[in-house]
């Protein structure tokens, strides 16, 4: 009996319809491997790997792969947007107010959207959005 095989980039870019390129290929491993990177991040990132790409390519391929739902963007006030390989489970983010580090934190409670609104005027509620802002362990002054 064999193991069931682990689906490569390619089968995932395939089953939600994408064209599969090295670049494409190249951008979500990179944004995978990556911390919520910035499009010119990414960019240098899909360069290491494959070469020359404009970094208009890589907005139009960032914007591909988050709608097809293989990548989120988030866009923290004040920063420009970020991408991130986690998909799929409603987590929100912290945010340092001094470096704009980011990093991931489950949901705040239960099942997803986590959060239910006090008044959700008819709408059917599938995602909260949290943005927990503050100082990052480098940049919190040291207490005594």
């Amino acid at each position: 009996m064999t193991a069931p095989r682990t689906p490569t980039t390619a089968d995932e870019l395939r089953a939600v319809g994408l064209r599969v390129t090295a670049a494409r290929v190249a951008l979500l491993e990179t944004v995978r491997e990556g911390d919520h990177l910035e499009a010119e991040a990414v960019a240098g990132g899909v360069r290491d790997r494959v070469g020359h790409i404009s970094l208009q390519a890589v907005y139009e391929a960032l914007h591909a792969l988050t709608a097809a739902g293989l990548l989120r963007r988030i866009e923290p006030a004040g920063s420009p947007a970020r991408y991130e390989g986690r998909v799929g489970d409603n987590h929100h983010h912290l945010v340092c107010r001094n470096c704009g580090a980011v990093k991931d934190v489950d949901c705040a409670v239960g099942h997803p959207p986590c959060l239910e609104a006090v008044d959700d005027a008819g709408y059917l509620v599938d995602e909260a959005d949290v943005t927990f802002w503050g100082l990052c362990p480098n940049c919190r002054p040291e207490t005594a």
